[in-house]
């Protein structure tokens, strides 16, 4: 069965040969274009993720199971009493990039048409909302220019705000491989950090976080004072003069003063870009995520239009999509303020999509985006809310008062695949939803690629699509226009507005597959959209003939604004930056489920650097306790040269379900760009001290659970097994006693109170529980512990080894540096020791670094560390 894969906008193609006890192999689909058959650990790992551990299997009203007829007549006649005592404006719904287009485009229909609100917006507002902005104002039309052929063809690759080499591994790997047997091309990561994507730079700059506007208005003066002007894209252009104008200011010694660079790396920056025909900008997070994101895309695209870098093969600006199908969810109007198919709420194309709806009403203004309506459900001004595939409890700004305000707000409807998030600990009504491998529909890549998502599984208790659960709703309000009976016909409605009345007016255009049969759907292979009369096979890059989708046909530079300052006081000190880490997804109720993706990262941690840490007090592996005005987390200490000073680094995935107090966006301020309203996660005001803690330590119990009476703990799942990584005040002897049940149990102690306290917990031979504390976090095999709790009573000899937590023999893998292959660090130095001089030579020797190539730089790292010189 070939399918697309659930995680990050690359989508990658996937075979899936399915197995017994919900596994599935899963390898790269070769004939996919967006992948070629590559795929990262997280897309390898994704038949692990088939568990029914922790599934939704039946609907809930009111925390008890009914039957999911019961539980869509009480999401029906919640929302309806909501509508009729306080209109439409007081209904909202609230979707995820992890949606289906069939499923977006229902709940789109549902709200905008019917309800008739444009109160739904998306998780995709957190990652895309900017990129968007700026691809409208430059082009008029949200249309991402360039297709990943272009990622091999490019002489000069520059990588903005991006870890690619962890958010886009296989974006990372076509790249590596180009540079590979193509040495001439170039690549310039712009980042304040140095991370893993540095490892294929020829230039690194690591410039002040919110300064990348002024880096790029600084470009563009270049440009028009060092020959760099294309002056064949002058006709195509509007607003050069006053553009080129405000660049003025920017010469290179300025922009090196407020960049924080020096002149010398501004300079090759601006020589590499203005004297390279064939140029490449790639971006994320760190360029959305922003105050300024909106003005940040404008300054990227105003060099490339100016510099004509676009429309041409191996050149361009393309933003990198952050969830698997945020394009697609914009392509039917799952933004507030959007409407299906591309367009907005001017009166015509109100009137166009009603009467293609044949709908009793249509939103006519844009409605709550993402932090307003989290607000506007505090303010009570929204009375219900539908949460689709998501966990905003977690993934918002200022977490903790969007869980107070969902708590208080009288009707939250949440659909879901997992019983127990964040977020569902608010749900009024649960319904649950099908997830990947079950459900059945299309998605849509950075490049504009649409794939199919196939079901290759049965899905599991009551779980039905998202899409079918919303009709059901819309069915029970008494609305027409819900009748489907096969993803496909919504498809084909969706495919016939986006060529309705169309006439070229709107770059998203699919109208060729608008009478696809049912099968015909099912078959349909990638395809890059405009599909239509003029591209009915698809098309790879826009622009080729310089007409752009404003009204004029020209494409339009845009006045960044001057981004100010990070104001720094004396209390919060430090600027915090949250990100992803390689092999986790989102808020983790995927990737969290599978051992071998929790082993590189295996907890909660906040970098700084070293100067930091020596300012504060903090070592490495000690636990720190990070604050801002909005809250505080707790995070273990790693010490990472690759930062700035005076800047912190926190992942952004973990939350309640795997720790105490470690979910980062509770720290962030409910402020964004004010075009496009997507948060600011990336810059925040913090500071950071020791946390206090008596003694840190190892539990291992089989029953997930949410440990008591601790100062710090996080959760790391092992084959049958759960560890948690433990801190506390007092005796670690008192905790054990007083919040473990252990009655029953034969107990196996060694120590006593004071620095090494360790107990085995056995009940009919089977373990319960392994306990290991000390003043300083002990070394235990860890691999030795989980098996015990899977293999026969071990003799006294064992038993004995057990409770020191070493093994007989050998030692420990210690951390897991190549998840595909699974190979740990110590077995890596145990192999430079012995002569493996390079990755190549490790890889031969252990196969790490041979799969994805993910852990290639961190493999370069500890042969560094061992004064080893990689040989080219």
């Amino acid at each position: 069965m070939k399918t697309t894969c659930p995680y990050c906008g690359v989508g990658c193609g996937v075979c899936v040969t399915p197995q017994d006890n919900h596994r599935a192999q899963v390898t790269g689909d070769p004939q996919h274009p967006a992948n070629a058959g590559r795929l990262c650990v997280k897309g390898t790992a994704l038949g692990e993720t088939l568990t029914p551990q922790g599934r939704l299997l039946t609907a809930q009203v009111n925390g008890q199971p009914v039957t999911l007829d019961a539980a869509l007549d009480a999401a029906a006649e919640g929302l309806r009493e909501v509508m009729d005592r306080y209109g439409p404006q007081a209904v909202a719904f609230y979707g995820s990039g992890q949606l289906l287009t069939e499923d977006y485009y229902v709940a789109n229909k549902l709200m905008k048409g019917y309800i008739g609100a444009a109160n739904i917006d998306t998780n995709s507002r957190l990652c895309m909302a900017s990129a968007v902005m700026g691809y409208k104002r430059a082009f008029g039309a949200d249309a991402v220019p360039c297709c990943y052929e272009d990622l091999e063809q490019a002489d000069l690759v520059v990588l903005v705000g991006s870890n690619a080499a962890w958010a886009h591994p296989v974006i990372w790997q076509r790249l590596a491989q180009a540079k590979q047997q193509r040495p001439e091309m170039r690549m310039v990561v712009i980042d304040p950090r140095r991370t893993a994507s540095c490892d294929l730079a020829d230039l690194h700059l690591p410039l002040r976080p919110g300064s990348d506007t002024l880096l790029f208005s600084g470009l563009l003066r270049w440009l028009a004072t060092q020959g760099g002007i294309d002056q064949t894209m002058l006709p195509h252009l509007s607003g050069v003069e006053e553009t080129l104008a405000a660049a003025e200011p920017w010469e290179v010694a300025h922009v090196a003063a407020q960049c924080d660079l020096t002149l010398q790396q501004v300079t090759a920056f601006f020589t590499l870009f203005s004297g390279t025909d064939r140029v490449l900008t790639l971006w994320c997070m760190g360029i959305n995520q922003s105050v300024t994101g909106s003005d940040n895309n404008q300054a990227i695209l105003n060099a490339h239009l100016l510099s004509g870098k676009i429309g041409r093969t191996g050149c361009g600006p393309f933003s990198l999509t952050g969830q698997p199908n945020a394009m697609g969810g914009r392509e039917v109007g799952g933004l507030a303020n959007q409407l299906a198919a591309h367009m907005g709420f001017d009166p015509a194309d109100c009137d166009r999509l009603q009467r293609f709806w044949r709908s009793p009403t249509i939103a006519r203004q844009p409605g709550l985006t993402a932090v307003d309506l989290f607000q506007a459900i505090a303010r009570g001004e929204v009375k219900a809310v539908w949460i689709m595939g998501t966990n905003p409890a977690v993934s918002m700004p200022e977490g903790n008062r969007v869980a107070q305000a969902l708590a208080a707000c009288p009707l939250v409807i949440v659909s879901d695949i997992m019983a127990h998030t964040d977020t569902s600990a608010f749900a009024d009504i649960l319904l649950p939803a099908q997830g990947w491998g079950e459900k059945n529909g299309t998605v849509t890549n950075s490049e504009r690629r649409i794939s199919r998502q196939r079901a290759f599984a049965a899905a599991p208790g009551d779980a039905r699509p998202d899409w079918w659960l919303l009709a059901q709703v819309a069915r029970r309000l008494g609305f027409d226009g819900f009748d489907w009976q096969h993803p496909a016909a919504i498809f084909r409605e969706h495919a016939a507005l986006s060529g309705f009345e169309n006439g070229g007016r709107r770059a998203f255009d699919i109208s060729a597959l608008a009478q696809l049969s049912d099968a015909g759907w099912d078959a349909l292979r990638p395809v890059q959209w405009p599909v239509n009369a003029e591209h009915p096979e698809g098309c790879a890059r826009l622009f080729r003939d310089r007409r752009f989708y404003h009204p004029d046909g020209k494409a339009r530079l845009w006045v960044p604004a001057t981004p100010a300052v990070m104001s720094r006081e004396a209390a919060y000190p430090l600027l915090m930056n949250t990100g992803r880490v390689r092999d986790q997804w989102h808020t983790m109720t995927r990737t969290g489920l599978v051992p071998r993706l929790m082993q590189h990262c295996d907890e909660p941690f906040v970098a700084l650097h070293p100067a930091d840490a020596a300012r504060y007090g903090l070592t490495a592996g000690a636990l720190a306790r990070v604050q801002s005005v909005a809250g505080w987390i707790s995070a273990r200490v790693t010490i990472d040269r690759g930062l700035r000073c005076g800047e912190l680094f926190v992942p952004m995935h973990w939350n309640r379900q795997f720790s105490q107090q470690s979910h980062v966006d509770m720290l962030v301020a409910a402020r964004g760009c004010p075009f496009s309203q997507q948060p600011a996660l990336k810059q925040t005001p913090v500071r950071i001290m020791p946390l206090p803690v008596s003694w840190q330590g190892w539990l291992w119990q089989p029953a997930v659970t949410s440990p008591a009476g601790l100062r710090y703990w996080a959760r790391s799942p092992y084959a049958g097994v759960q560890r948690y990584v433990v801190a506390g005040e007092g005796a670690p002897e008192a905790w054990l006693a007083a919040h473990n049940d252990l009655t029953g149990c034969q107990l196996q102690v060694a120590g006593g109170s004071g620095s090494d306290y360790r107990v085995l917990a056995w009940r009919d031979g089977v373990l319960q529980r392994a306990f290991y504390a000390g003043a300083r976090l002990p070394d235990v095999d860890h691999d030795l512990v989980a098996a015990a709790f899977q293999a026969a009573p071990p003799d006294a000899f064992r038993r004995h080894r057990l409770l020191a937590g070493q093994a007989a023999q050998g030692q420990a893998a210690g951390r897991i540096i190549c998840s595909c292959m699974a190979v740990g660090e110590q077995a890596i130095l145990q192999a430079v020791a012995q002569g493996c001089r390079t990755t190549q030579a490790l890889g031969e020797r252990l196969k790490c670094g041979t799969q994805c190539g993910s852990c290639i730089p961190e493999l370069k790292q500890l042969l560094l560390s061992e004064s080893v010189t990689e040989e080219s």
